[in-house]
């Protein structure tokens, strides 16, 4: 049986965290045995909100060697860089066609941008979800892995796909959102406020390039509180934070000493001795960090094999890309 065609992109705009990790690389390793991947580094979105490209390609490579240190096999998935992709801009722009002004400017993600930086409501901001689009569709893709922050931009290329198939030809297959359930994670920051940030909340969110100092650092100083009031009690976001990053990287003894303190404290008689779980958290953070971090930067650090490995994906992505826009001209009628 034919293997289904996944595609997920990521902004290098900033550090991976242990966010981007539990809740999409983690997956992302574990879907490349079963399925056709298509992994991408998403520098063309960037430029929407970050126009300066001096640090562009660095960011590039570090994207890349975390996710191959976190444990994706460029051998076994098309891990590339959008814009080694021309194709994408193609079947970008004859999507734009099919796009019309009042719906994009409607989208949630246009909004936030608009308020966030006012003064750089450039073209690509308002296209972003056409661009998204032809990420997806010219690989084929029908399974997307997303947050609940990109499903409406997920609707619309749907959308998109539709619009082309019944104008010129079934075409696409539609893509839908794709996670493996219950298994997905979400990480809060540090502080409590929000989850943690690529780019914002740095002091509350730990990265994979993060140093060991660092690490106990943040973690020392993360949200805690006096304690339980009364026994078995429910924990604040804050606090099952801490126990969720326990859960996933500290041993399953561990994990319930520290469970069994909490449930049984009280207002008075407080066993739980948060200062002490930060700093089995901190340790075991490190020990689960370390290796990631060390693997990204020896890889990177090469840079004849990076050149490699990014040449390596974009023959594999243009080679599907190709064969698709084969078959958008012909049903375009643009062959002469």
């Amino acid at each position: 049986m034919e293997k289904e065609v996944v595609v997920s992109g990521i902004r290098p705009t900033g550090f991976l965290h242990l966010g981007n990790y539990f809740g999409a690389m983690r997956n992302y390793v574990r879907m490349q045995n079963d399925y056709h991947c298509y992994f991408f580094v998403a520098n063309w979105h960037s430029l929407t909100t970050h126009p300066d490209t001096k640090e562009l390609r660095s960011s590039v490579y570090r994207v890349i060697a975390e996710n191959i240190a976190c444990g994706l096999d460029p051998e076994k998935v098309a891990l590339y860089v959008q814009s080694d992709i021309p194709e994408i801009a193609e079947l970008y722009l004859y999507l734009n066609m099919l796009s019309y002004k009042g719906e994009l400017e409607k989208t949630t993600t246009f909004k936030d941008k608009v308020r966030s930086q006012p003064d750089n409501v450039n073209a690509g901001l308002l296209t972003y979800p056409v661009l998204q689009a032809a990420d997806i569709i010219i690989q084929r893709a029908v399974k997307v892995p997303v947050g609940k922050d990109q499903e409406q931009n997920l609707e619309m290329a749907r959308n998109f796909a539709e619009r082309f198939n019944y104008r010129y030809g079934d075409v696409f297959p539609m893509p839908y959102a794709f996670n493996y359930g219950n298994e997905l994670i979400k990480i809060m920051g540090l502080d409590g406020n929000g989850k943690m940030s690529k780019s914002e909340n740095q002091l509350s969110t730990l990265y994979l390039a993060d140093d060991d100092e660092t690490i106990r650092k943040k973690i020392m100083k993360a949200k805690t509180d006096q304690g339980p009031e009364t026994p078995n009690s429910t924990k604040p976001d804050y606090i099952q934070n801490l126990f969720t990053l326990l859960s996933l990287v500290s041993k399953d003894d561990v994990v319930a000493k520290f469970e069994q303190d909490f449930n049984a404290s009280s207002a008075g008689n407080t066993i739980i001795r948060y200062g002490d779980l930060k700093k089995q958290l901190a340790e075991d953070m490190i020990g689960f960090i370390r290796p990631i971090r060390e693997r990204a930067a020896e890889i990177q650090a090469d840079t004849q094999t990076m050149q490699k490995l990014i040449k390596m994906g974009a023959e594999k992505a243009r080679s599907r890309a190709s064969e698709t826009l084969h078959i958008v001209r012909q049903s375009m009628n643009l062959n002469y």
